[in-house]
């Protein structure tokens, strides 16, 4: 069983689940089995669409006739294929926006208004006018069963869209920003996933999302839920059964840096109780359609808070973190002739590893397949990766000069430290392909959290241990 097909039987029952529940509710006004042999949405059908859209909009009858009116809507959404989806949320971005008129009037009302009061009802009719009455058509779904999970997996095929499209773009950024004003920390819960308690169904669905180590079937899952092992999940009060963010920890002795190690199903379990540390070293996001959507910067310390009620002696919370983009920074480096790459110091190593007495010996070294093998090219590389890792860690920036790595971005904004390269802490092929094998214990010492997160967030200021600010300045 692999990941990806769990992950397409968990969506294809969802969708079943979806046309059951919406069919009762649109009643007999809609036939999805008629609409199915359609799937693709001739221009006939999309014209219907939007008388049915705009049925929507006129808000004729009560919530009952409302609910069965957005169930139906649905029902034509899901009876669909790609090409039909595609061309129905087009048909919402591209006939349901604002009207330019509309606003341009009410931006020449404020304009134009003599006192406070009449600016004041001005500004009102102005937001009204840039709100698109696709909105609304959005909002209608959140009250039907499962229907925040509908619009999350709705984003979710809008964020590949709209990368061609403006108007999907602009659909798409509607739908973000419903979606936030629903999604936060404080709106979420923190529930303990475990062997015996957990459904089967839940269980599934760690396999199918586990982003950063992929689980290889049901004896590795026990194994990452074993005594000395905890995971936990967020879940939204609207999808009760979806987890939105998965973290699993191993609770040891020491901070761990290689994480092979860390999932042997053939090492004994710990005493949790005798552990002086919680090592977090997974942290998946399971709902594409929420990216970019922020659930606040105090996950970690949450679930830390939690780990410190039930085990006494923790006294270190620590991650085992992959850099997922440091080869992609450093290729371009070299690619571009970056200066200051390698040290005089280092150059002679990296020649002689290499076999070769021009320059350009990093880049070959690294294009080799198994250099991690090889004990004179590993020994070679290790001193220039570990500094190079280190300043990307620290120094590249992204946008709003925040860190440049999405994990290390994530980890500063929940106010950790980093803390400590591991060298080959990764050697899978995607940690070797990501960060040349190499990982990173950011540390969450509970005291600094709230200040390193301010540090970060308000002046990008990155909190760094002396081992790694030592390793800046070699």
């Amino acid at each position: 069983m692999t990941a990806l097909t769990t992950r397409s039987g968990l969506l294809q029952r969802t969708l079943r689940n979806l046309r059951a529940g919406w069919q009762s509710i649109a009643g007999d006004g809609y036939d999805a089995v008629a609409a199915s042999t359609r799937p693709d949405l001739p221009e006939e059908d999309a014209e219907k669409l939007r008388s049915q859209m705009r049925d929507c909009l006129e808000n004729r009858g009560g919530e009952v006739s409302a609910r069965a009116k957005a169930a139906a809507l649905g029902q034509v959404y899901l009876a669909l294929d790609a090409t039909g989806r595609q061309r129905f949320l087009e048909v919402m971005a591209n006939d349901f926006d604002t009207d330019p008129n509309t606003v341009d009037s009410a931006i020449d009302r404020v304009r134009g208004a003599k006192d406070a009061a009449t600016r004041q009802n001005a500004e009102a009719a102005l937001r009204d006018a840039l709100e698109a009455p696709r909105m609304r058509l959005l909002r209608q779904f959140n009250d039907l069963p499962d229907g925040v999970k509908f619009l999350v997996d709705m984003r979710a095929e809008l964020l590949d869209l709209a990368r061609a499209d403006p108007a999907l773009k602009g659909l798409e950024q509607d739908l973000k920003h419903i979606l936030t004003s629903w999604f936060d920390i404080g709106f979420l819960e923190l529930r303990r996933i475990a062997w015996e308690a957990a459904p089967a169904a839940l269980l599934e669905r760690l396999i199918a999302y586990e982003a950063v180590h992929a689980i290889e079937g049901w004896d590795d899952l026990k194994n990452r839920l074993d005594s000395d092992r905890r995971c936990f999940a967020y879940f939204h009060p609207r999808m009760p059964d979806e987890p939105l963010i998965f973290v699993e920890v191993a609770l040891v002795n020491g901070i761990v840096g290689n994480v092979r190690s860390l999932l042997d199903e053939a090492a004994p379990a710990e005493d949790p109780g005798s552990a002086d540390t919680a090592i977090f070293y997974s942290i998946s996001n399971t709902q594409k359609g929420l990216g970019g959507i922020s659930f606040g910067n105090f996950l970690i310390k949450r679930v830390a808070a939690t780990l410190s009620q039930e085990f006494r002696n923790l006294k270190t919370f620590a991650t085992l973190s992959p850099i997922p983009g440091f080869r992609k920074w450093l290729d371009a480096e070299i690619g571009a002739g970056a200066t200051g790459l390698v040290l005089s110091g280092e150059r002679t190593a990296l020649k002689d590893a290499a076999g070769t007495s021009g320059k350009g010996a990093l880049k070959a070294l690294l294009a080799e397949a198994d250099w991690w093998q090889d004990p004179a090219k590993s020994a070679a590389l290790e001193v220039p990766l570990r500094r190079l890792a280190a300043r990307y860690l620290v120094e590249a920036k992204g946008r709003n000069d925040r860190a440049r790595d999405p994990v290390a971005h994530f980890h500063l904004s929940n106010g950790a430290t980093v803390e400590r390269l591991n060298w080959l802490g990764d050697t899978s092929e995607n940690g070797l392909r990501q960060s040349a094998g190499m990982m990173v214990n950011y540390l969450y010492a509970l005291d600094h959290i709230e200040d390193n997160h301010e540090a970060y967030t308000s002046e990008g200021r990155v909190a760094v241990s002396s081992t790694l600010r030592g390793l800046l300045k070699s």
